[in-house]
């Protein structure tokens, strides 16, 4: 953690620390158990849970600690502030309405993606997947999109340091080669991954710009792999996405 400076506050920084601590699983800690997953002295540990228990942020049972609904404003915070969250919510309720498929939105956090929205049609990704769930951006057609927008010094950086893990056998886990795709999904416009987070998921995937036409986020469809093949979801589903993507750009653009 940093230093204390007039440009960073120790105690804030422990107070997320514990916030995330105690939203692992199993969703309930003692004192020792949330200094260890925040990385915090006992004593540290302590004085923030009794600070976030007065805000109402927490509360206690026991020896257990656990978040309080006030908590949830923390997320909801950022996702109020997106320009675009809301009429995504429909704009991607009308998609996965007429395709059938789940449908998902996501933003790009330094190597992963998380949800902002997550529509299932069918249980073919984790029931545990939900908005602010996180993935690798490497092995999902969302973190291609996301990925392939980053200015040149970015994606560089990202390809010298991201753990780029290997989940089946189909992951892409070679700088080269996943730079060589990164720049086909800039050519095409869109990204197709089959099998490489999940051999039985494969998904495809489109940019959200804002009014200024920055990438800002990304949608996809995701559905069975064996299913259909890059040619056949292009066929079906790539003109609804992009309309969806257009879609919810427009309606950020009238909203600036």
């Amino acid at each position: 953690m940093a230093k204390e400076s007039d440009g960073f506050v120790r105690a804030i920084a422990r107070g997320f620390s514990v916030v995330e601590a105690l939203g692992r699983p199993p969703g309930r800690h003692t004192l020792s158990e949330a200094a260890v997953a925040s990385g915090l002295n006992r004593a540290t540990a302590r004085r923030m849970l009794a600070t976030l228990v007065a805000l109402n942020y927490c509360e206690v049972d026991g020896r257990y600690f656990s978040l309080r609904p006030r908590a949830l404003g923390l997320g909801l915070s950022y996702l109020n502030a997106l320009p675009y969250w809301g009429y995504a919510q429909s704009a991607l309720e009308d998609l996965r309405n007429e395709i059938g498929e789940s449908c998902a939105l996501a933003v790009l956090d330094e190597d992963e993606i998380v949800y902002a929205l997550r529509l299932p049609a069918r249980r073919i990704l984790s029931a545990n997947l939900g908005i602010g769930s996180r993935l690798p951006a490497h092995v999902v057609s969302l973190g291609r999109v996301l990925l392939a927008a980053l200015p040149p010094d970015k994606l560089q950086a990202y390809l010298a340091k991201a753990p780029l893990q290997k989940l089946t056998p189909r992951t892409i886990d070679d700088p080269a080669t996943l730079q060589a795709q990164l720049q086909r999904t800039r050519e095409q416009g869109y990204a197709w991954i089959d099998g490489e987070l999940d051999p039985a998921i494969c998904g495809i995937a489109v940019p959200v710009r804002d009014h200024r036409g920055t990438v800002v986020a990304a949608v996809s469809i995701n559905t069975i792999s064996g299913a259909i093949d890059e040619d056949g979801a292009k066929q079906r589903f790539l003109t609804a996405l992009r309309r969806t993507a257009q879609d919810i750009q427009s309606q950020t653009a009238a909203a600036a």
